[in-house]
């Protein structure tokens, strides 16, 4: 059973910059792929950013790209954020996610808040 641990919420004025950190307890694979995905009450959730292992190949959700950069440790299971100039658009509960290769389970976070406000 993988737990993950998200922190790094908070409110930030527009403009500004956070980095929220997901850090998941151990994976039995060094093959994985690890996710941030937002939802907003009322809407769909959408994904973020994602991230593999080991090669560290990176996607974006088209409203992120340009402004939020996913990262990994080198060492140890821990997946940052970046978010440069977040905008009142981009609060959310973010989550992080994670699922090993060849297997199917998807293992989740409890959330982080991120609220862009001035």
């Amino acid at each position: 059973q993988v737990q993950l641990v998200e922190s790094g919420g908070a409110l930030v004025q527009p403009g500004g910059s956070l980095r929220p950190t997901c850090t998941a307890s151990e994976f039995t694979s060094s093959r994985y792929t690890m996710k941030w995905y937002r939802r907003v009450s009322g809407r769909e959730r959408e994904l973020v950013a994602s991230i593999t292992s080991p090669d560290a190949s990176t996607t974006y959700g088209d409203s992120v790209k340009g402004r939020f950069t996913i990262s990994r440790a080198r060492a140890g299971t821990t997946v940052y954020l970046q978010m440069n100039s977040p905008q009142p658009e981009d609060t959310a509960v973010y989550y992080c996610s994670a699922r090993q290769a060849y297997s199917s389970n998807d293992y989740w976070g409890q959330g982080t808040q991120v609220t862009i406000s001035s």
